[in-house]
């Protein structure tokens, strides 16, 4: 791990390579790996969870077109063991830095940058802010993309733990969201499961003094896009329903698991409901500060797909 020391970096030819994890995500993978290969990501090394819904398939064909490694994964989820696990992957096929994904969100920097202009330094862990974009009644418009989406989280309601598993009308995605990380693999310990925090030799001391005293990068910002229509929910608490049922002790959210609760119970349609925002509600968090109008990410997605 000591390699951080000596590891050479050119600021003129260096290697970004985004990692994902992904299972069943056919409704937006191929907009993902398109939007951030425009946007400086040289390379990407995608993890496979048993997809069973063409994710494979459109992997396999994008990979005609860019630098995509693919490895099929059919053991039990584990998150933070399998992105570490894609960060070691990326060192080997050149990495300077990981960008280690979700499905679901875009790494976009500010206006008239790159990520390559972003990164053009030789660091250790870079934390970039993350915001949920909100889905609203529209999503019931046939054209409607997830890109449509033009309001996001600025200020998450914050609910104790405790509220969280005794009540049910917490909104999850109006929420705290964690910040996520960018890492050089060359001195890499570990990343935190969801790559919220990452350790590494080049912030040794700073980890164990102040955990949190990890370079931000203001540039660039994280949208994360968790619900996109009725039928991604469904599949998505699917997929946590299998979890749940195949390991007693797994960890889980309080809300997903009642998600799960809802979905055995035939209920979740009506969940999902709940999840949508309409005009009213926005106007109200609107004013409050909790919600703002944010078409930054719709214009920088939708000009790249349009020249894809």
């Amino acid at each position: 791990m000591f390699e951080y020391f000596w590891h050479r970096f050119d600021k003129e030819h260096f290697r970004i390579i985004m990692t994902i994890l992904v299972k069943n995500e056919d409704d937006i993978i191929e907009e993902n790996i398109k939007v951030h290969a425009a946007l400086g990501v040289d390379a990407f090394v995608v993890m496979d969870n048993d997809s069973s819904d063409g994710t494979k398939e459109i992997l396999q064909r994008l990979q005609q077109r860019y630098e995509i490694t693919v490895i099929e994964e059919k053991g039990l989820y584990n998150q933070a063991r399998w992105m570490k696990r894609l960060a070691m992957e990326a060192k080997k096929l050149g990495a300077d830095w990981v960008i280690n994904n979700d499905a679901d969100e875009f790494w976009i920097p500010n206006e008239n940058k790159s990520l390559r202009a972003c990164l053009a330094y030789k660091g250790s862990v870079i934390t970039a802010h993350r915001y949920n974009m909100l889905i609203d009644a529209q999503s019931y418009q046939e054209n409607f993309t997830f890109y449509d989406m033009a309001y996001r989280v600025q200020n998450p309601i914050y609910y104790e733990k405790s509220y969280q598993q005794t009540h049910e009308n917490v909104s999850i995605v109006l929420a705290k969201n964690a910040p996520k990380v960018i890492t050089n693999p060359h001195g890499l310990i570990l990343i935190r499961g969801g790559n919220h925090k990452a350790l590494h030799i080049g912030h040794i001391r700073e980890y164990f003094k102040h955990y949190d005293k990890i370079k931000r990068d203001n540039d660039i910002v994280v949208y994360h896009y968790p619900v996109r229509s009725y039928k991604q929910f469904e599949k998505n608490i699917q997929n946590r329903k299998m979890l749940l049922e195949s390991k007693k002790h797994i960890r889980m959210g309080p809300h997903y698991r009642r998600w799960v609760r809802l979905l055995n119970e035939r209920k979740l349609e009506a969940e999902f409901e709940k999840i949508l925002l309409n005009q009213k509600e926005i106007d109200v968090f609107t004013k409050y500060g909790v919600v703002t109008e944010d078409h930054y990410p719709q214009k920088i997605i939708k000009g790249i797909l349009k020249d894809a």
